[in-house]
């Protein structure tokens, strides 16, 4: 109740803050939220694309995730995108031989805008933002081992431990076209919570979506993107 509580009065600050921000803002900051004037219609089709880092990280180390993504084309300028996947980790820590495992979904909501003088050139630079939200499950396990007092055999557990975690992500990335509706592209983002819930047992190790636990951290994608 207090996260949701804490959330809805920061989406709540950050409307009343855009919405005098656009009051103010001088000409120069406007015209970079508005549609440059041509005769290109307003909706450009769209395109699905789908994160090859994370599915490799998937395939060869103890976390990852698989990600796929639907973007929309506003005149080749903006670029509202809803991203979607599913988050893994199976990792057993070699100094606490604790074993740690969580599978969850997540989602980004997001838009994204091409940064290039031409607008509708085959390639394009983005900047943009993303809202995440992943609610999740952890198990975590110690296998028994002797107490060093009592000498009887002792664990440690923690099953369906629910966490959930929201954070904001500031995307640059590049896209590039190889032919005709193919397209490849990658971008580099940072990410910072800004709300989350764990169990007593402290911070997960890892969150769907995010990655390692902490409140920063640096990740990027390589996407192959088909239009639509």
């Amino acid at each position: 109740m207090i996260i949701r509580r804490f959330i809805s009065t920061s989406i709540l600050r950050a409307a009343i803050s855009f919405v005098a921000l656009s009051a103010s803002v001088p000409a120069q900051a406007q015209k970079f939220f508005s549609f440059q004037k041509d005769s290109i219609p307003m909706f450009r089709g769209f395109a699905v694309s789908f994160d090859l880092v994370g599915a490799g990280m998937m395939a060869f180390s103890d976390c990852g995730q698989y990600e796929g993504a639907l973007r929309i084309n506003l005149h080749d300028e903006w670029f509202p995108i809803i991203e979607a996947g599913l988050g893994r980790s199976n990792h057993d820590d070699d100094v606490t031989h604790i074993h740690y495992s969580t599978s969850a979904p997540y989602f980004k909501i997001g838009v994204d805008k091409n940064l290039l003088k031409d607008k509708h050139g085959v390639n394009r630079l983005y900047g943009g933002l993303r809202y995440a939200f992943t609610s999740y499950k952890v198990d975590i396990s110690r296998a028994d081992f002797p107490d060093p007092v009592w000498l009887w055999n002792t664990g440690y557990g923690v099953k369906d431990a629910q966490c959930n975690q929201h954070w904001l992500e500031a995307v640059i990335g590049v896209d590039a076209k190889i032919f005709g509706p193919l397209h490849l592209g990658w971008s580099l983002r940072y990410k910072r919570r800004i709300a989350h819930k764990e169990g007593d047992f402290g911070n997960t190790w890892y969150v769907p979506g995010y990655g390692n636990f902490g409140d920063t951290r640096l990740g990027g994608t390589f996407n192959v993107i088909i239009d639509i």
